[in-house]
């Protein structure tokens, strides 16, 4: 079946080369989730300065049976220090490896939950939710030793970012992303009825 796809350009030219990687890009996407349903993809030039330096933003919004859409897309100023001259390739680049790493996530997620329920719970360590900022799809748990670990929306295997309270138990795994440290496979702590 092949993906219903939408590209779109806002603020910036488009290109026949650009549009013909990212059609490439989602194919390759869906050959990793063959359930991938929609993909739609943004390139919106946010900002600019005098040289011109700073990348476009790639927005890739996924749709998947039975879970929300949800938004993947990575900001010039990550991409400015990961490259000497990031371009608009460098930033489908970047956005794609991010889509392809949730959706390699989330397959594994359910491939394990088919098999033995949580096949990562002997893996998993408790934290607590330190901070949460739902409107921009993050927050930092807080580590048994004390370490802040930053997790993304995209990272929870139950429950929901906007209904996290600080203080909230959760399980996770430990990861390393592309600025340090990472909180992965995040599952909300079901909470005792005599406690509350």
């Amino acid at each position: 079946m092949e993906v219903q796809h939408e590209i779109a350009f806002h603020d910036g030219e488009s290109s026949r080369p650009a549009e013909e990687e990212i059609r490439a890009r989602v194919a390759d996407l869906e050959r990793i989730y063959g359930r991938l349903i929609s993909c739609r993809v943004r390139v919106e030039q946010c900002a600019v300065n005098p040289g011109n330096t700073i990348p476009p933003v790639v927005h890739i919004e996924l749709g998947l049976p039975g879970r929300k859409h949800f938004l993947i897309s990575h900001e010039p100023d990550h991409l400015l220090r990961k490259y000497k001259h990031p371009d608009l390739h460098h930033a489908i680049v970047e956005a794609f490896r991010l889509a392809e790493r949730q959706l390699v996530e989330i397959k594994e997620q359910r491939n394990g939950r088919n098999k033995n329920g949580h096949h990562d719970s002997a893996h998993q360590s408790l934290g607590q939710v330190a901070e949460v900022t739902p409107e921009q799809d993050f927050g930092f748990l807080m580590t048994k030793e004390g370490g802040l670990l930053y997790f993304h929306r995209n990272s929870l295997l139950n429950g929901d970012i906007d209904d996290l309270k600080r203080g909230d138990d959760v399980y996770y795994n430990e990861d390393v992303g592309d600025t340090g440290p990472i909180a992965t496979k995040v599952r909300v702590k079901a909470r005792s009825l005599t406690a509350e």
